[in-house]
């Protein structure tokens, strides 16, 4: 009997899960490839056993929803049909194709182990890229002080260490994200001195046709506004942080009322003491591995097909990395994808009608996604309000001001030739924080930055002198390459 297809999936969140778990109960071999400990990715993410929470289920909502995809992955690895490789941190994906066919396998390259200077690689006949998104960063002056943290960040505290990020927050920017950062951190203990809105979510009114496909949409929103009122949590739309104050830390923020253009209003000013600012403006596509397989962006998240087919034959994309829409979304392009890949590894196309009910909501959610981006973009004159000496990229300290010279001065027209003449860029995280706000102080388009790896790589494993097989959790993995210990090289006794 021939072996079934194996399908590798990059990203254990809601988009993975669902393609994982769906591929394997059609039929594939399935590797689900994750960084972190545990399954469930940022929408999911959970406390760790240890800290014995009785209540996990409190910082969530839709946890039935990860009950059953919890209990169906563990059915699937069970039955010997699904390897789940966690702690492996995927830096980057090759093909053995270079040409316009399908390539006969991929090879996923994963760093293991506790400080990640391990190898790892794992074969595949096709790649389903779960990767998911991060929070954009834009500055303000004050922005670099201890206290301030992405919204994002002060959720993963609370969810994964059930831990306060302070104890008098202000949550600040743009985004759905906010509501939930800020009612978890109210019914956690912290007193939320404000939720600042840059939007105006009155505005969503004025688009009743993807409201209408989500009418689920607005009873949500309503019972975050009312555990806004419950926790007496003062909400200021149309408003934006236009300072952060502190010496050695945070200790207070002024806000400001926007005006029509997009400006702080005169005189609308006001402090706000805190000790932590959790701040966001929506979210960006992980595109790393796609772009090094060569896949094709709508802007700045991967292009798929209906059935979430990129245009490399053989390679999937699910999730937030295809276009930023939250965990229904994911899930639903998930299932597609999973169905899909099932079925086209095995000879055939899928069946229209077992894409038909995932399809249609993708396509509703895909609306109100749409709606949601219109409506909380974060304000068009944010670049006024940063003053020359605030620092724009944090790993090569480099300010405002000399991005701004390197455009007026001596003409960079794009973000690689801001990068070039500045610094800005080249530091730990390769342009992803700062590359927004780069892009916005230089007056350059934002667009996706092509990076030859996903993830900081020790040289040791770039020259194979550290590449190990190893499956994360026992499991069969089926296609993860092994090299024992006494395969390496001998150490050179002259070195240290």
């Amino acid at each position: 009997m021939a072996e079934r297809p194996h399908l590798a999936v990059i990203g254990a969140g809601p988009a993975g899960l669902a393609a994982a778990l769906t591929a394997a109960r059609h039929g594939l071999r399935v590797t689900l490839v994750d960084a972190a400990a545990e399954a469930g990715g940022q929408f999911y993410r959970r406390p760790a056993a240890a800290l014995g929470a009785r209540r996990a289920r409190a910082l969530h909502h839709r946890w039935r929803t990860w009950e059953r995809l919890s209990a169906d992955l563990d059915r699937q690895r069970a039955a010997g049909r699904l390897c789940y490789l966690t702690s492996h941190q995927v830096w980057c994906v090759t093909s053995e194709s270079d040409g316009p066919q399908a390539s006969d396998s991929f090879t996923v390259h994963a760093l293991v182990g506790p400080r990640q200077e391990r190898g790892v690689t794992v074969r595949a006949d096709a790649v389903l890229l779960a990767t998911g998104g991060h929070e954009k960063v834009l500055p303000f002056p004050g922005w670099t002080l201890p206290g301030v943290l992405g919204a994002g960040g002060a959720q993963a505290m609370l969810k994964s260490g059930l831990v306060l990020p302070g104890r008098t927050v202000v949550v600040a920017g743009t985004g759905p994200l906010l509501l939930p950062v800020a009612t978890g951190l109210a019914a956690a203990g912290a007193r939320v001195a404000a939720l600042v809105e840059s939007a105006d979510p009155r505005a969503l009114a004025r688009r009743p046709g993807a409201l209408a496909a989500r009418p689920g949409k607005l009873a949500e929103g309503a019972g975050y506004a009312a555990r806004l009122l419950r926790h007496r949590v003062p909400f200021l739309p149309r408003h934006t942080v236009v300072e952060a104050h502190g010496g050695d830390r945070l200790d207070g923020v002024t806000v400001a009322a926007l005006d029509a253009a997009g400006r702080p209003r005169p005189g609308s000013e006001r402090r706000l003491d805190c000790d932590t600012l959790a701040v966001g403006h929506g979210m960006l596509a992980h595109t790393d591995l796609a772009e090094t397989l060569g896949c094709g962006l709508d802007g700045l998240a991967v292009r798929v097909d209906g059935e979430q087919r990129t245009d490399v034959p053989g390679v999937w994309a699910a999730g937030e990395a295809t276009g930023v829409g939250g965990a229904e979304l994911a899930l639903a392009e998930g299932r597609i994808a999973g169905r899909s890949a099932a079925a086209r590894l095995t000879g055939r196309p899928p069946d229209p009608r077992s894409l038909a009910a995932d399809s249609r909501e993708r396509a509703a959610l895909r609306r109100f996604a749409a709606a949601l981006d219109a409506v909380c973009a974060p304000p068009v004159r944010w670049a006024e309000r940063v003053t020359d000496e605030t620092v724009v990229c944090r790993c090569e300290e480099v300010t405002a001001g000399t991005v701004r010279a390197a455009r007026a001065d001596l003409g960079a027209g794009d973000l690689r030739t801001v990068k070039l003449l500045t610094r800005a860029g080249m530091g730990w995280c390769q342009g992803r924080m700062c590359g927004p706000a780069v892009a916005g102080l230089a007056g350059c388009a934002e667009t996706a930055v092509r990076r030859p790896f996903a993830h900081p790589v020790p040289l040791g494993v770039l020259a194979g002198r550290d590449e190990d097989g190893g499956d994360g959790d026992g499991c069969d993995a089926g296609g993860v390459t092994d090299r024992p210990e006494r395969d390496r090289p001998p150490p050179d006794p002259d070195q240290p």
